[in-house]
């Protein structure tokens, strides 16, 4: 049940302060994994690892023979994860969005909106995008970048977003699937998103949900709870960190009430569509706007 992750590495590990409020002492358990664990800022809730791995061995850990076993994953999924992420943007109103961006559009010089991907893995859902005649860029730091460079004649960038120096005002939407989970320091992240946003311009993120009934009910078992993610957010401590970092937010949507297997047919379809319809699904997407 668990998602792909990387092999534990418990002998390293700094002791980081909260990534939300800045609090350094105020820790309390929240998940025991085997060979790590996660602590819930006592001040604003946020969950996150600690200790943890710094952002050099991460990096290094991708572009190692891990991160070659983490394309053959991204492949042999594609198809599968495409589907749920053009899902999650229809239900946050990406639609929407695209439609009246492209009528503003009209009769200006510059008729293709841009939209960067970060953490684009093969760059599927921005192929797709550069279909539609968006002007694509993509984030990958595994070797799922060379595929897409090589494969589908994206231009995806081997560094992360804030080493790129965009210029400021540069995009008309962000996209950040199961990345931000992943992030020595997303508040840097998303201020540097901030940053790269046209004004009116609009970043969706999606995450695991640590307020999901699935995380409840699964614990350290959750199939999220996983060495490779440093942050698990709850939909509180997510739109918090947003607004701290500028953007408003316009809709916040989950789902997903029990993973493939955990239950039967008819269970599992009760419960993903229950907590959809209350908002505890397992993974959520949130869509904010820069204004």
């Amino acid at each position: 049940m668990k998602t792909f992750s990387m092999p534990v590495d418990a002998a390293k590990g700094d002791i980081v302060p909260c990534a939300l409020c800045g609090s350094e002492d105020i820790f309390i358990p929240a998940l025991e994994c085997e060979g790590f664990s996660f602590v819930r800022c006592k001040k604003c809730g946020l969950v996150q690892m600690n200790p943890r791995l710094n952002m050099e061995d991460i990096i290094s850990r991708y572009s190692s023979t891990y991160g070659k076993d983490y394309l053959s994953y991204e492949l042999a999924n594609e198809e599968s994860f495409l589907k749920l992420q053009q899902l999650a943007l229809k239900d946050a109103g990406f639609a929407q969005f695209e439609k009246k961006l492209f009528n503003s559009l009209r009769g200006t010089q510059n008729k293709m909106p841009s939209i960067i991907d970060i953490g684009c893995a093969t760059g599927a859902l921005i192929n797709c995008l550069r279909e539609k005649k968006w002007q694509v860029t993509g984030v990958e730091i595994s070797p799922c970048a060379e595929y897409a460079r090589n494969e589908r004649g994206l231009d995806v960038r081997s560094i992360p977003l804030e080493e790129n120096n965009f210029p400021d005002s540069h995009f008309d939407a962000l996209l950040a699937s199961h990345l931000i989970e992943h992030l020595n320091n997303p508040m840097s992240f998303l201020k540097e998103t901030y940053r790269v946003l046209k004004p009116n311009g609009r970043v969706f993120i999606t995450t695991p949900n640590i307020n999901s009934f699935q995380a409840r009910i699964f614990k350290e078992r959750w199939r999220s709870a996983i060495f490779d993610h440093l942050y698990l957010f709850s939909d509180r401590t997510l739109v918090k960190m947003l607004k701290i970092a500028g953007f408003k937010i316009k809709s916040i949507h989950t789902w997903g009430g029990l993973a493939a297997g955990a239950a039967s047919p008819w269970l599992k379809k009760s419960v993903d569509f229950l907590a959809k319809r209350f908002n505890c699904g397992d993974v959520m997407i949130v869509n904010a706007v820069k204004e």
